[in-house]
Formats: structure tokens, C-alpha cells, sequence
């Protein structure tokens, strides 16, 4: 009998932008969307979670200071 706390695929986390609050998932295994993006940046700003594929695409266009 398996337990039913363990699961074959954990569930998605679900948040929201930080930014825009666009509800998007999270696969915390390593294979959520955010890994197939080419733009790379530093750690969120203090208060901020994950951004949504457009935030994160629109703060990587923006000029580092």
C-alpha cells in the first residue's frame, strides 16, 4: 500500500507575479519554465517572489545600472 502523502508528481506550486499577479506554476524539480529562458537575473528584489514569463522577459530587457 503506498502512502498517501508520497506522490509519483508533486503538484506544481502555484503563484502569483510578483509584479503583475499573473497566476503561473512552479515545478520546484528543476524543469519549470523559467529554466528554458535565456535571460538570467540576479536574485528578485527583496519582497519579490517568482515573475511570470512576461515580467521576467520585460525586467531582462531593461538595462543594467
Amino acid at each position: 500500500m503506498k502512502n498517501p502523502k508520497e506522490s509519483a508528481t508533486p503538484e506544481p506550486r502555484r503563484l502569483a507575479c510578483s509584479r503583475c499577479g499573473t497566476e503561473f506554476g512552479c515545478d520546484l524539480s528543476g524543469t519549470c519554465w523559467c529554466a528554458e529562458e535565456t535571460a538570467r537575473l540576479p536574485m528578485p528584489v527583496k519582497g519579490e517572489d517568482c515573475l511570470c514569463r512576461e515580467c521576467l522577459r520585460k525586467a531582462a530587457a531593461v538595462p543594467a545600472k
